[in-house]
């Protein structure tokens, strides 16, 4: 089936951007990108993913065509504008989220937020690479004014995926930089407290890389009661990047939703 390509105009098209529509897809896949990132390399993965499937990619403000707007100043804001967003492309067809990294948490609030005041919810929940928000294992974040370009650019070495060439580029870093410091100050200043019992009821599957140095995934069961697993990748913090990995993480996501299909028939 031949996929079109979207321009996008409208408010709503600014937050979620879906490069390939499908009007025939089964399922919406709506991907969040990681701390400092944009939406174009989810929104890529229309191009080439399986016909039951149509991907929206979150793109927060400050970046791409929202370049001129203010950064968000918490996660509630950024939620908020997201859910307003996607109530209108998740209400005909069942949903599910991948989240990678920041992202992860940014999708998870997101699916709280839906659950708690729309009772909806996505049919799984796809993690990557972010210990979760109750662990004790999260990377220490340095606070507000402490966190100085030498440190942003050892955080990004450590987890690795980020180019050489790109951390040697001082005008390409100092315009990444102010996106990174505005995701980083979303993330330092949202506290999530171990829940009494799961807030979810998704089915959650966490992918992670082999070198990467996040800790505690399976700690992640602990928000859900769904199934869950844990699928170790071959790479780094940034795996999901390489073609093989890739290609595996989307056919397993369709393989996922499909069978939750059937289960629900």
């Amino acid at each position: 089936m031949e996929r079109r390509e979207q321009p996008g105009s409208s408010r709503n098209e600014k937050v979620l951007n879906c490069l390939y529509q499908n009007p025939d897809a089964v399922f919406k896949l709506i991907c969040f990108p990681w701390a400092g990132g944009g939406s174009v390399y989810f929104a890529k993965w229309g191009q080439k993913i399986h016909d039951s499937l149509e991907v929206h990619s979150v793109r927060l403000a400050g970046r791409e065509s929202r370049f001129e707007e203010p950064f968000a100043k918490d996660i509630h804001q950024v939620v908020d504008e997201i859910v307003c967003a996607m109530l209108p492309v998740i209400q005909d067809k069942p949903f599910a989220f991948f989240g990678h990294s920041m992202g992860s948490y940014i999708a998870f609030m997101t699916a709280l937020h839906l659950k708690e005041k729309y009772q909806l919810e996505p049919m799984h929940f796809f993690v990557s690479s972010i210990t979760p928000p109750h662990s004790k294992a999260q990377v220490s974040i340095p606070k507000e004014g402490e966190l100085s370009e030498e440190q942003i650019v050892h955080y990004l070495m450590a987890f690795g995926g980020t180019p050489k060439n790109f951390i040697e580029d001082k005008e390409l870093l100092q315009q990444y930089i102010p996106l990174l410091k505005a995701d980083i100050h979303i993330i330092r200043t949202w506290i999530f407290d171990k829940p009494s019992e799961a807030v979810l009821s998704c089915d959650l599957t966490c992918f992670i890389g082999s070198e990467d140095i996040i800790k505690d995934m399976e700690a992640w069961k602990d928000l859900t009661s769904g199934s869950f697993n844990v699928l170790g990748l071959p790479g780094d913090h940034f795996h999901l990047m390489k073609p093989d990995n890739e290609k595996f993480i989307k056919n397993y996501i369709t393989k996922c939703l499909e069978i939750a299909s059937l289960a629900d028939c």
